[in-house]
């Protein structure tokens, strides 16, 4: 085993750059990551999931505009002073939380070039060691962690760990895919780790290695800031991280090359258009002790009033 092999997995990268352009106007002035889920910015649920992976140290890849992500991972001594004033420990331990979840940097990207860009910006801050890349739309419940397993697979194996879902053929045109090969490794059930062979950013459905897709959770060996820095604009006119990978994937382990897939069977909450990010809402909302219960019950009120409403008028079916 190598040296980079066993280097511990200290440090993120999360990328907030985006200009939101899916969920304009509510994103012309409020960057999208903080768009709330239930009661918590989007932004926040990526970095409880780093902390509770174990990792301490947290990048994020920012913009112009995006100063209100930093904002919320920083003191606001004026309202917790008010918050403790009242008595409301319980907002206040809220207020609290997001202070004392990872110690959190910020670099900007600057120029829009895409998520492999985005990676590429961390290079000074990550140095040569393995780091883990978290995508802000792809929200993993807190039930099902997958990183911490991406980890052991990437300090077992070495080189770079992606996560995989299964995903239904006809969609994964809309996703970056995986052609792969098994792997048995002690301790993980036989399925759920594989070795990438071939990766392809959205594919024809036609064309496509596989329904594995990837999805926003990485860990990687720092050569790939060597490969990024060669790889030419891709699909979108873009660096695509997907491409770097696949040139990972052929690259001998004693370069720090190697991909493997860990297959994601676990709750994932989409927030990266309107209605995923509604599902989204709904879906942790009815699973909150504090709200579930009420909540649960007005949605099956409400649905079962919709669609009396909706089979009583005769219009409801033909529309115009």
């Amino acid at each position: 085993m190598t040296e980079q092999n066993i280097t511990p997995v200290r440090k993120a990268v999360v990328p907030v750059a985006g200009l939101g352009t899916r969920f304009v106007p509510a994103t012309k002035a409020v960057a999208k990551e903080m768009l709330p889920v239930v009661d918590r910015p989007a932004i926040q649920y990526v970095v409880e999931e780093v902390a509770a992976a174990g990792i301490e140290d947290l990048l994020l890849v920012t913009a112009r505009g995006k100063s209100a992500i930093e904002d919320h991972f920083d003191r606001n001594v004026e309202l917790e002073a008010a918050l403790e004033a009242k008595g409301d420990d319980d907002r206040l331990a809220e207020v609290r939380r997001p202070t004392a979840l990872a110690d959190i940097h910020a670099v900007r990207q600057g120029t829009p070039k895409g998520l492999g860009h985005a990676v590429l910006c961390g290079r000074e801050h990550v140095g040569d060691e393995p780091f883990a890349v978290l995508l802000g739309d792809d929200l993993i419940d807190a039930r099902d962690p997958i990183l911490p397993t991406m980890i052991d697979v990437q300090q077992r194996l070495g080189g770079s760990v992606i996560a995989l879902l299964e995903v239904e053929p006809s969609q994964i045109n809309l996703y970056g895919a995986a052609a792969v090969e098994p792997v048995s490794l002690a301790g993980i059930p036989d399925g759920d780790v594989v070795t990438v062979t071939e990766l392809v950013e959205k594919p024809p459905v036609e064309e496509a290695p596989s329904n594995l897709a990837l999805i926003g959770r990485y860990v990687l060996s720092p050569a790939v800031f060597d490969v990024l820095e060669k790889t030419e604009p891709g699909r979108g006119n873009e660096i695509q991280l997907t491409d770097a990978l696949q040139t990972l994937a052929r690259m001998p382990a004693s370069e720090g090359g190697g991909v493997h897939g860990v297959v994601f069977r676990g709750r994932r909450y989409d927030t990266g258009d309107k209605l995923d990010y509604l599902k989204a809402v709904v879906q942790l909302a009815v699973d909150r002790e504090d709200l579930g219960p009420d909540f649960s019950a007005w949605l099956e009120q409400f649905v079962a009033g919709r669609h009396v409403e909706l089979s009583s008028d005769p219009s409801a079916s033909h529309p115009r």
